[in-house]
């Protein structure tokens, strides 16, 4: 039996369209659009028809960086699978690429078998996955081949954290050589992980031990000269390179000077990073160490740089890297030593209201809104035209969003795994209604009516900025 639903009246925004129009889904797909109040939208029939009066009716968003129950620093992300599939529904993200791990000594099909395991049957929405690649050997090259041939097409490598996930130049050059072969994206996390080791121990050693001291250590300028030696490298190799939640004025620098030369270049930043800042890691009383990611929060000047990226382009995508840990028995494994506490925030909840309350503020405009939360990561991520926009034939992952609703962000309303919000009190205009994944609605006019399981695995294409 077919299923069809008719969304009526709204403002149809995408990335390159708003249109007052109707939407008709059918099969889990969006079958057709047409204007509203013209005959051929009068005949749109559908056993649901859900009124968008007065509201926008968007693309479900895609986030391109998260990381449920990831393993770092001897705890695990707070959030699951199910949970945090659950709580980016209500945020009207729907879909999620995750980032599988391959340990060191083992092979990237045994990491990405377990985070199918993981996954597999707990999910609200539809995922996808990256492969962490940690260990680069002739083996782990050939890997890679095979991964791109069934979906996985892009391998996120360190240059920070030495001794976990670190790669040396020579491992990252010889992994992007290969994807400059098989089509695949490298991302990377862009900071020097061995100079700043040294300032840690250096900070330690003078008694710095606060939470303040994780942004003052992991400095903007290697976070610049990282980004730059990896386009560097890119270059050599022939690849595409897509730097993940970029932070610094001077690392968007690198970015820019390296599109601008035609390089094939791609920057990311995160909701952390352009409403939050070093103020937030110096709160009093341990607080701080809420606002530990790294990338770190940088001074509130840097967020000029990012706001500006994200409207010329030089930075195409916001994801959340979403990693959260509980302030009180994960963060805290912290207090006196600044590098134990876990590196992470959540965020996968807030990212479309926060993006949209962007748009309020004048920062970008609506289409951008969508281009840099569902379209690009879509097209990016080989998940497009399936994902990231409303037309026909894409799957009817869509959300009705009220832009006039007001709202308060609190850890005691959402719905991540986690026991404080990043955006504690923040108030702001905008507010997911009801949300469809592939035509079932998950979120209806503000109740849960999404169940685990129903996301399911979706591979694929390589990055479509490079055909």
């Amino acid at each position: 039996m077919s299923s069809r639903t008719v969304i009526r009246g709204g403002l149809v925004v995408t990335a390159s369209d708003e249109i007052h129009a109707d939407v008709l889904i059918e099969d889990g797909r969006i079958a057709a659009l047409a204007a509203s109040g013209t005959p051929a939208a009068e005949a749109f029939t559908a056993e649901r028809v859900i009124d968008a009066s007065g509201k926008y009716v968007v693309p479900g968003g895609v986030d391109g960086h998260t990381h449920m129950e990831m393993p770092f620093g001897g705890t695990y992300a707070a959030d699951t699978f199910e949970t945090g599939t659950r709580a980016a529904a209500w945020g009207g993200t729907t879909t999620i690429v995750d980032f599988a791990i391959q340990g060191v000594g083992h092979s990237l099909r045994a990491g990405l078998d377990a985070w199918h395991a993981k996954a597999e049957g707990n999910c609200a929405i539809d995922y996808a996955f990256h492969m962490i690649v940690s260990d680069v050997n002739q083996k782990t090259l050939k890997e890679m081949d095979l991964l791109v041939e069934e979906g996985v097409t892009s391998f996120k490598q360190f240059m920070a954290y030495p001794g976990v996930f670190y790669s040396d130049d020579g491992q990252i050059l010889r992994a992007m050589q290969r994807a400059a072969d098989n089509g695949g994206l490298i991302m990377m996390h862009a900071e020097n992980g061995i100079a700043i080791d040294v300032l840690v121990e250096q900070a330690l050693a003078r008694g710095e031990t606060d939470p303040r001291y994780h942004g003052e250590v992991r400095k903007a300028l290697l976070e610049a000269e990282a980004t730059h030696r990896a386009i560097k490298l890119a270059q050599v190799a022939g690849a595409p390179l897509y730097v993940v939640h970029v932070s610094a004025t001077e690392a968007v620098a690198e970015l820019t000077r390296a599109r601008d030369e035609g390089l094939n270049v791609f920057g990311e930043t995160c909701p952390q990073y352009l409403f939050l800042s070093t103020d937030n890691l110096a709160e009093p009383d341990f607080e701080g160490a809420k606002y530990v990611c790294s990338t770190p929060l940088r001074p509130r000047e840097h967020q000029a740089a990012l706001w500006r990226g994200l409207r010329t382009n030089d930075l195409q995508v916001v994801s959340t890297d979403h990693c959260p840990f509980c302030f009180s028995g994960q963060k805290e494994l912290g207090r006196g030593d600044f590098s134990k506490i876990p590196n992470g925030m959540p965020g996968v909840e807030n990212r479309m209201d926060l993006l949209h309350q962007a748009v309020v503020d004048g920062h970008i405009t609506r289409r951008r809104w969508i281009e840099i939360a569902c379209a690009t990561p879509a097209r990016m991520f080989g998940l497009y035209p399936k994902k990231g926009t409303v037309a026909p034939g894409a799957d009817a992952d869509v959300v009705v969003y009220d832009p006039h609703a007001e709202q308060v962000i609190s850890a005691e309303t959402h719905h991540m795994n986690v026991d404080y919000s990043a955006y504690e009190g923040r108030r702001i205009t905008g507010r997911v209604e009801t949300v469809l994944s592939r035509g079932v609605p998950v979120v209806t006019e503000r109740e849960y009516t999404g169940r685990k399981g129903h996301g399911v695995y979706t591979p694929r294409a390589t990055c479509q900025y490079l055909n």
